[in-house]
C-alpha cells in the first residue's frame, strides 16, 4: 500500500514535465492536460518544455488567438537601452501579438538567452519552439505568419500585456550579519595596598 502511495505521489510530481498547457478553473482548481481545452473550461496557459508557464495572457484572447498563443507563444528578449530591442516590442505591440517579455539585466541572462536561442543576439524571439537573434521585421513577421499569427491585431482595446520581467530571478539580499555585544573585559585582581610602614611583624 505504501509503495503504490510513493508511485502515485511521484507520478503527480511528474505529470506537469509532460504536460503542454496548465488550465486554471473558474473555481481556481489547476489541471495539467496534453489536449487544447475548450476556451470556457478556463485560462489556459500553454507550458514550455521544463515544465514552466511559456505565457499567461493578462486579458483573455479573443477565440481565434487563443489557439495558436497555445500552440506557438511569443517570448521577446530584450535588454535596456537597446534601439533595436524597441523597433521589435513596436512591431510586435501594433501587429497585436501576446506575448511574454524577458530583459537582459546580467550577465547570466545572456546565458539564459542563448540557451533558450542558440546565441545572444539582441532582440531575440521564440515562437514555440523556433527561435531567431537579431532585429530583421520581414524575419520575425515571416516566423509570425508561419506559426499562424494574424497580420492585424485581434486584440481588445483593454488588453493589456504583463510588464517585463528579468531573465533569472534577482538574488536576494544577503541576511544582515548580527552585531554581536561587546565582549566583558576580564576581571583583573586588584593589587594589594602597601602596608602604612615598612615595618611587618
Amino acid at each position: 500500500m505504501k509503495r503504490s502511495l510513493v508511485l502515485a505521489a511521484a507520478c503527480l510530481a511528474v505529470l506537469p514535465a509532460f504536460a503542454q498547457y496548465k488550465v486554471v478553473g473558474p473555481d481556481g482548481r489547476i489541471t495539467y492536460t496534453d489536449r487544447p481545452p475548450p476556451a470556457a473550461q478556463g485560462q489556459v496557459s500553454a507550458m514550455r518544455r521544463d515544465g514552466a508557464v511559456a505565457s499567461t495572457p493578462a486579458a483573455p484572447l479573443p477565440a481565434e488567438l487563443r489557439p495558436v498563443v497555445a500552440r506557438f507563444p511569443v517570448v521577446l528578449f530584450t535588454a535596456p537601452e537597446c534601439e533595436l530591442c524597441d523597433n521589435a516590442r513596436t512591431m510586435l505591440k501594433q501587429r497585436g501579438i501576446p506575448l511574454t517579455e524577458r530583459q537582459v539585466m546580467r550577465q547570466e541572462d545572456l546565458v539564459a538567452v542563448e540557451r533558450a536561442t542558440g546565441s545572444r543576439g539582441m532582440p531575440a524571439m521564440t515562437v514555440g519552439a523556433q527561435a531567431i537573434n537579431g532585429w530583421s521585421s520581414s524575419q520575425w513577421n515571416a516566423l509570425l505568419d508561419l506559426a499562424g499569427y494574424p497580420r492585424e491585431s485581434k486584440l481588445p482595446r483593454d488588453y493589456q500585456a504583463a510588464a517585463p520581467q528579468p531573465i533569472t530571478p534577482r538574488p536576494a539580499p544577503p541576511p544582515p550579519v548580527p552585531v554581536a555585544p561587546p565582549a566583558p573585559s576580564p576581571d583583573v585582581p586588584e593589587a594589594p595596598e602597601p602596608a602604612a610602614s615598612g615595618i611587618r611583624f
